[in-house]
């Protein structure tokens, strides 16, 4: 395939580079370039306009490793949003490595004229020949499957096994006793959250903090060295490395803001190149802030465009990657008007030869003017399902009235999503909000860490304690909790549609109640692993291995409650735990806790599966129709189920599995 290369960034020939960037507005543009240590400026040289906003210049005898850098001068009117200042060193927007992290400093937000020269607190731009593309492959990952997300770096700083100089890097991820818990857990693919270059939010300083997260990119294509020291190469290994397991990498990437923030954020990149063009802006000139960072990526414009599907295209084409998960996703399909699911860049991505069958992820929410768009992304977009996550912690946190809504969530929530298959990405917890077993053990936020007196982070998390706030020595308290955290997780691997796993919760990780842990670079954030629960985390290997080998479990299609072709039994019934059917008063019964999903397998061959979940604190007894040939079988995890003279006896708040085997009647 012919692959033409990005029309941006340092473009390495056999006797030079060529340095090209856009801006629609600048008079005059300039590239710096540096020492190999970056702290020296050698040279400043005019870029050359070659018509429609692009700004180019070839230099002979500059190679790969150059350090270099942007400026930009023009018209200088912050409430005309015009930021043009030569003393600025911008970033390239194309860059694929910088030579150090960003941190932030006050200088970086000075007016023009006030705060001299920003080249020495800036990282610089390194050009680099990237590697052959890889050989095109499909993605691994398949709808119905588990995603786990990661959080790159918190993930092995603490992991007994992993050399010390590899801990917090993406290499890590390639270890033999990662690869052995992602294959242990089932993962199709793991989501890594933001590994692009990032600054810290210009509060964070103050506190001590800093960003553990990444959600606060500079540029896009530039990975950040805390985490992958090795550039672009280190994610291809990994990748690769991952894919020979068959395990998928997904990467969670922010198109929707930049760490350039509001009017008194720092000028770093695209504020200094074309403020007005690469943000959205109100008609006063005011930044539009439909993100609640400050500022907004003007996704319709074609030069955004470009630069997001050349993002894309990069880590596809140089790192093999499976595909994205767009954070803030409805910024990408806004337009004037709002937001649009065939706008110019989301049409493309879905017709883009090279993306078109990545895998892509939206969190289809942002704070902006109808900004909730949950269900309205076009496949092949599989979206953030939020009301499963919300539905499923009513239900088990003892809400009245949730039957019906646990069995449309449970179902792929055809409330939600349209056509014949649902998009929904089913998870109860994430890295942004309460661990999963925080959600057993604290009824209340606790963001005291943050610096912010307990005023950030949602106030309503729909989350128990079991009758003590935080940790307890109550071994009462403490089975309850592990008995809630096994239904909780059952529940999430019964669920139709692709379902999701964070890191850590599968062994019972906390947070100590931080629902907005994105400031906790420690042992707030970073994974116990010497200290998980071996045992919850082998309850969730057993449901993995259940949801892979019975196909009924891990369908994409919606239920019809009919026969599949070519078979005599209906894709699934609905029955109160007697066995009868489920009639219009067990729907509406707010008391109602129990209820039984009978599906078929789908395949033909096998027989059928039951999901039985018992809501109620008592144990209660399950029926199961019978059908001729056929016995009902407990299946593993069968910890809280045992077989009684008349039935199954399912312990209270469990959600258990069994199956039909052929017996032999002869």
């Amino acid at each position: 395939m012919n692959r033409p290369a990005p029309r941006f960034g340092a473009d390495i020939g056999t006797d030079g580079i060529r340095f090209s960037v856009w801006s629609g507005a600048a008079r005059r543009v300039w590239v710096s370039i540096f020492d190999e240590d970056g702290a020296r400026e050698l040279q400043r040289i005019e870029l050359e306009p070659q018509g429609d906003g692009v700004h180019s210049v070839f230099l002979p005898g500059q190679k790969s490793g150059t350090r270099y850098g942007f400026r930009a001068d023009g018209d200088y009117a912050p409430e005309q949003g015009l930021w043009f200042d030569p003393d600025k060193l911008l970033m390239d927007p194309y860059a694929v490595a910088v030579d150090r992290s960003y941190v932030f400093d006050q200088r970086l937000s000075a007016r023009r004229g006030e705060g001299g020269d920003t080249a020495p607190l800036m990282p610089k731009a390194v050009a680099t020949a990237l590697p052959e593309p890889v050989s095109p492959h499909p993605p691994l990952f398949k709808p119905g499957g588990l995603i786990y997300e990661v959080p790159v770096r918190a993930f092995t700083m603490l992991h007994p096994e992993i050399p010390k100089e590899q801990r917090g890097a993406i290499a890590a991820l390639a270890h033999p006793a990662i690869v052995k818990h992602f294959q242990k857990l089932g993962v199709g693919a793991v989501e890594l959250m933001p590994i692009t270059a990032w600054i810290d939010e210009r509060h964070l300083p103050p506190l001590g903090l800093s960003n553990a997260w990444g959600y606060n990119p500079v540029t896009f294509m530039a990975l950040d060295p805390r985490l992958v020291p090795g550039g672009i190469a280190e994610l291809r290994e990994t990748v690769a490395a991952l894919r020979e397991a068959g395990i998928g990498v997904i990467l969670d990437l922010v198109f929707n803001h930049t760490g350039e923030s509001d009017e008194l954020g720092p000028t770093l990149s695209l504020r200094g190149l074309d403020n007005q063009a690469y943000y959205r802006h109100e008609f006063d000139g005011r930044l539009v802030n439909d993100t609640g960072t400050g500022n907004t990526l003007a996704c319709d414009r074609p030069i955004v465009e470009e630069m997001v599907l050349d993002t894309l295209r990069h880590f596809v084409r140089h790192a093999g990657v499976d595909g994205f998960r767009f954070d803030l996703a409805p910024i990408l399909g806004r337009t004037e008007s709002g937001f649009d699911a065939d706008a110019p860049l989301l049409k493309a991505m879905n017709e883009d030869a090279e993306l078109a069958d990545r895998v892509m992820i939206a969190e289809p929410w942002d704070i902006g003017p109808g900004g909730y768009q949950l269900g309205n992304f076009k496949p092949p977009f599989l979206e953030w399902n939020d009301k499963y996550r919300d539905d499923i912690r009513r239900f088990w946190r003892g809400d009245r009235g949730m039957i019906g809504a646990l069995a449309t969530r449970l179902a792929g929530s055809s409330d939600v999503f349209s056509g014949a298959q649902t998009s929904s990405v089913n998870f109860i917890a994430a890295h942004d909000g309460m661990t999963l077993a925080d959600l057993t053990a604290y009824e209340r936020k606790h963001n005291e860490a943050n610096g912010e007196r307990n005023r950030d982070g949602h106030n309503e998390n729909l989350s128990w304690n079991n009758g003590v706030e935080g940790t307890t020595e109550d071994p009462k308290i403490i089975e309850q909790r592990r008995h809630d955290l096994r239904a909780l997780l059952a529940t999430l691997f019964a669920s139709r549609g692709t379902i999701m796993l964070t890191a850590g919760d599968e062994f019972g990780r906390t947070q100590r109640g931080n629902n907005n842990a994105y400031a906790q670079d420690n042992e707030i954030t970073w994974l116990d692993w010497a200290g998980r629960d071996i045992a919850l985390e082998d309850y969730a290997a057993a449901l993995a291995m259940l949801r892979k080998t019975h196909p009924g479990l891990r369908q994409v299609n919606f239920l019809t409650g009919k026969p599949t072709a070519g078979l005599d039994i209906p894709d699934v019934q609905w029955l109160a735990e007697n066995g009868d059917e489920f009639d219009e008063h067990s729907w509406n019964d707010p008391e109602r806790r129990r209820l039984t999903i009978v599906l078929g397998q789908g395949d033909g061959i096998s027989g059928r599966i039951a999901v039985l979940s018992n809501g109620d604190r008592r144990a209660t007894t399950f029926s199961l129709p019978a059908r001729d040939g056929f016995q009902w079988r407990p299946l593993p995890p069968s910890n809280d189920m045992r077989v009684v003279e008349n039935g199954l006896l399912v312990s209270g708040r469990s959600l258990v599995f069994v199956d039909e085997i052929k017996v032999d009647i002869s």
